[in-house]
């Protein structure tokens, strides 16, 4: 597949995930308050801080991943660090999907659905 279209992909892969993870670095308690409130009627009401903290973890594996990959995409045509990216990506909104179901915000579902669409793309082309 067409390698600008993989990179453009990767770069937009890797400032979703890499400007989300900052928020929740540097909004912490900002973020645990809101989804404490936003989850307050889930199975996951108590799990808050710890679900935030491996959904941090995600994003930025993933955001990574997909820097790196797109670097190793334009000087060497090289698609592995790409494609775990998109992978990891897909995962990441696949876990951030389930939240939003489980917390029965569908609008919040439907959001995730327009940055999953390119993710797995993304994993196809580099696939």
């Amino acid at each position: 597949m067409n390698n600008t279209a993989s990179m453009l992909l990767l770069v937009f892969l890797a400032i979703t995930f890499i400007q989300s993870g900052y928020d929740k670095i540097f909004y912490w308690k900002d973020n645990v308050s809101w989804l404490k409130e936003h989850f307050s009627k889930t199975p996951l009401k108590n799990q808050v801080p710890l679900a935030l903290a491996h959904v941090l973890l995600l994003e930025m594996i993933s955001g990574i991943l997909c820097i790196v990959g797109s670097i190793e995409l334009y000087l060497t045509n090289g698609k592995l660090y790409g494609y775990y990216g998109a992978l990891f990506s897909s995962i990441t909104l696949l876990m951030l999907l389930f939240g939003q179901r489980l917390a029965k915000d569908y609008d919040g579902a439907r959001t995730i659905v327009i940055y999953f669409i390119p993710a797995v793309i993304a994993v196809y082309w580099l696939n």
